[in-house]
């Protein structure tokens, strides 16, 4: 299974730690992000890599080059940070299977592969899910349910979120999410959200499964967020 990994971000909030890399490259215990985001997904049998460059996109490509442990590393450039759902829509042209999406920015620990298992499985969407405080759910994609437990929608960033289930940065998409990310409009933050994308299959009638971590994740954004990864990585070893 290919797997799509969007990497542009600039990385403000990190200080000084990207004062001499882009945001993927910034290291956590000793090994930089997307190296440990490529080790998982080879892990779990992606046999190609396509990255989503964008802010200093050309030291990723130097760093990496055309493969990673034997699995062939393709690029494209998002020049504008439109959203999640504008990354991934620049590898359509790529893909013609399903695939799995994991943000170069997330450091995930866990039960990664059950995504791929569900998506092979006959899903057109797997997403794998956290459950988190109320405050923390205010600043992420948060799932919306029924009364019988599916996925009505994905709300990103509610004031007043309609469940603690929050999406982690990792999801299994079919092709016609291609689709969807093309259909979408701008959110009030001006960015094409991958929530809006996966709500517009879900009203189409798509089969989208939840699978829940068994592990931990850290989306990174500060130095503290570096920290507290570090500290997970450490209690595993």
């Amino acid at each position: 299974m290919i797997a799509v990994v969007p990497a542009a971000g600039e990385g403000t909030r990190l200080g000084s730690l990207t004062d001499d890399r882009p945001k993927p490259l910034v290291e956590v215990a000793g090994t930089p992000m997307l190296t440990r985001c490529f080790d998982r997904l080879v892990g779990i049998g992606a046999n190609e890599l396509v990255v989503v460059i964008g802010y200093r996109g050309e030291e990723i490509r130097e760093h990496y080059g055309r493969s990673f442990e034997g699995v062939p590393i393709s690029y494209v450039e998002q020049r504008e940070r439109l959203g999640l759902a504008h990354a991934i829509s620049r590898a359509d042209g790529l893909i013609e299977d399903d695939f799995v999406v994991h943000n170069g920015d997330n450091v995930v620990s866990g039960n990664l592969s059950e995504v791929v298992d569900r998506q092979r499985s006959g899903a057109d969407a797997t997403l794998l899910v956290d459950r988190v405080t109320r405050e923390e759910a205010r600043e992420t994609g948060v799932l919306d349910l029924d009364g019988d437990g599916r996925v009505r929608r994905i709300v990103e960033k509610p004031d007043e979120p309609p469940s603690t289930l929050v999406t982690t940065g990792v999801y299994g998409l079919s092709p016609p999410a291609f689709d969807a990310c093309r259909r979408i409009e701008p959110s009030d933050r001006g960015e094409y959200e991958l929530a809006d994308a996966i709500t517009l299959l879900i009203e189409a009638g798509a089969r989208v499964e939840v699978v829940g971590l068994d592990g931990w994740r850290v989306n990174v954004n500060t130095p503290a967020d570096v920290e507290r990864a570090e500290r997970l990585l450490a209690d595993e070893s």
